[in-house]
């Protein structure tokens, strides 16, 4: 591993730690795959905050809609193997469909332009409302006509998926759970996934997805036990973050090992249609997203289930996977994926730091909060960790002595050019003076807040 990359690591463990117990959010688990092989792994927060059961890497959560890259790769696979082609009319392979969504093309499934509905006349299956339909209450509402024409904009659906899950039951002649787990995760020694809730084992730690505090004032523990019957396709695989996180590695078309060929993963990747109306530009490929964030291409999913949300981005250009799950409806994955990335960027650009620089780092305090010291090469930055880009707007310091330094770059506001000096007693730094403002550990700083501002008291001029 690169020096920068181990660096990277140590700080991403510090921020998510940090960022989960300032939005609080009930937990979250976080892997890193680099070359294929996990370098972080780590879990923060709660399984289930009604019992109070703690998050540890090894549980199982609902990865939603990151199951559409494991059918994508079936029917990807299948191809390889000539038993189906992606201009195939689906009608070809599953009867009793009305015309107009007989003559979709497997790749107009596989890449959400088909026009299908997204959800069906009843979403309550993603609600708790109902349960998930069965192949044939999927099978009579695939009787009605598409939402809207094939080929005409990028169209999210969970129906269409369901259908190619169908497709596969059609051309192997058993069940798509049996399938893929025989033919996709038993093949990538994927021993934490299963393709659905029904199928894993009841002595296997799972984590329970949450609700947002509102509307009843604290978090509800939801089970997210629901069997995804027919839309399994789309919405069933419970993983590890490990497993998700190798999963996805392997589709990057420099991958050292996969199940896919090369020609077959440029495909699945392959920016087929821009998604319209999303916050930064982001494209669709076969059940893979793909954008830039941090100045990184990456491609990946990203998954929604009641009381979970996760998030999976492969950056082939440095052989790196990560993966985000959050058990919240509310959940923060997409936002700490990104954060990733850009802690990642800083170290790519900037490097380890230097015998000179190593030790002034840690997280220092005031009674506005944490800054963390961050050191790069032969400079250190002041990050915020609260901000989900800790670097953006982050001063730099040039180390000139064992306990002094500058502010060499800062933003207008803050203290462009004024002195930095660490102070140290006989156990080591005890506080920092950044310019005019001192920063110290939490527990210092802490104690002297419940000192100066005991609860109850009131101010004499209130």
């Amino acid at each position: 591993m690169e020096p920068w990359l181990g660096a990277a690591i140590g700080y991403i463990k510090d921020w998510l730690a940090f960022q989960v117990e300032v939005s609080g959010q009930p937990g979250c688990i976080v892997a890193i795959a680099h070359r294929g092989e996990i370098v972080l792994e780590a879990a923060y927060g709660h399984a289930n905050l009604d019992s109070g059961e703690k998050l540890t890497p090894r549980h199982r959560f609902r990865i939603a809609s990151h199951t559409k890259a494991f059918t994508a790769a079936g029917i990807m696979r299948l191809r390889e193997q000539k038993r189906l082609k992606l201009d195939d009319p689906v009608g070809d392979h599953v009867a009793d469909l009305h015309p107009d969504v007989a003559t979709a093309t497997l790749g107009q499934l596989l890449s959400h332009t088909a026009g299908l509905i997204r959800d069906g006349k009843d979403s309550g299956q993603f609600t708790d409302g109902r349960p998930y339909l069965g192949k044939d209450e999927l099978l009579a509402e695939l009787k009605l006509p598409p939402a809207i024409a094939p080929n005409s904009r990028f169209k999210y659906s969970n129906h269409g998926y369901g259908l190619l899950g169908l497709v596969i039951e059609s051309i192997t002649g058993e069940p798509y759970p049996s399938w893929l787990q025989r033919e996709i995760m038993t093949p990538l020694s994927l021993r934490e996934s299963a393709p659905d809730m029904a199928l894993l084992g009841k002595s296997v730690p799972f984590a329970r997805g949450h609700s947002r505090v509102v509307p009843v004032g604290r978090r509800v523990v939801i089970p997210g036990d629901n069997p995804t019957n027919a839309i399994m396709a789309a919405a069933g695989v419970v993983a590890t973050a490990a497993d998700t996180a190798r999963f996805f590695a392997q589709l990057a078309p420099n991958a050292r090992k996969s199940l896919l060929t090369v020609a077959s993963r440029r495909e699945m990747i392959r920016r087929q249609w821009r998604v319209p109306q999303d916050a930064e530009e982001a494209h669709y490929g076969l059940a893979l997203m793909s954008g830039t964030t941090a100045g990184f291409d990456w491609f990946g999913h990203g998954g929604g289930f009641q009381g979970y949300i996760s998030r999976t981005s492969v950056i082939p250009a440095r052989e790196i996977t990560i993966t985000v799950l959050t058990n919240a409806v509310d959940g923060w994955a997409p936002g700490w994926a990104n954060g990733i990335k850009f802690i990642l960027q800083a170290f790519a650009t900037h490097g380890a730091p230097s015998r000179r620089t190593r030790d002034w780092t840690g997280r220092w305090w005031t009674l506005w909060g944490a800054v963390d010291l961050v050191p790069f090469g032969e400079q250190v930055m002041v990050a915020n960790p609260v901000f989900l880009n800790p670097f953006i707007d982050a001063a730099r310091i040039e180390v000139t002595g064992r306990d002094t330094g500058n502010i060499v770059q800062a933003a207008g506001y803050a203290s462009h050019g004024e002195a930095v000096r660490r102070v140290r007693t006989k156990s080591g730094v005890s506080e920092i003076w950044l310019a005019g403002a001192r920063v110290r550990p939490e527990r210092v700083v802490r104690a002297e807040m419940e000192r100066k501002y005991p609860k109850g008291r009131r101010r004499k001029d209130a």
